[in-house]
């Protein structure tokens, strides 16, 4: 008779659909920090994060509610808003001399022109060298919220997205 082999149980954040080992190892291997991007119902999140042995830290952390100190007063969650909250942690990442990434997506799938790479487009529009490819970005009007403005013609969103950009 043969001896069954026990079974390994799989790591707690694996086991909840949380991380991927296998992804986070090819990326820690990069030697560089991640920019993390993560959308919630009412905001978008970005940190840049590097790999220490007791765990990771997180050198710089902007959510797209810290907008409303610039005057924005539209969606916290929306392209424009990713792009400018991309925008300013590239601005604080070059503070801190971080001037290098690589983008983590996670679990979200890389499809074109969406939050993320708005968010993406903000970081590497500030200053800071993250390997990508031209064609993901959205187009220069979704960034600025021409399509928000043409919806609702009352809406000003590009003058403001311009005003809040010259002022990051």
């Amino acid at each position: 008779m043969a001896s069954k082999k026990p079974k390994t149980i799989p790591e707690r954040r694996k086991r909840e659909g949380k991380t991927n080992y296998k992804k986070r190892l090819h990326l820690l291997l990069a030697k560089k920090p991640r920019l993390v991007v993560r959308t919630t119902n009412k905001k978008i999140i970005v940190q840049i994060i590097t790999y220490q042995a007791k765990g990771d830290i997180i050198e710089v952390g902007v959510n797209s509610t810290t907008l409303k100190k610039q005057g924005w007063n539209h969606s916290y969650k929306n392209i424009p808003a990713a792009y400018l909250t991309g925008y300013l942690a590239g601005k604080k990442a070059l503070e801190k001399n971080i001037k290098e990434a690589i983008l983590d997506l996670g679990f979200k799938s890389p499809l074109k022109g969406n939050k993320i790479y708005a968010c993406l487009k903000g970081v590497i529009d500030a200053g800071v060298d993250i390997p990508h490819s031209p064609e993901i970005f959205p187009s220069e009007e979704r960034i600025a919220g021409k399509h928000i403005q043409d919806y609702k013609k009352e809406s000003k969103i590009t003058e403001i997205f311009n005003k809040i950009k010259n002022e990051l």
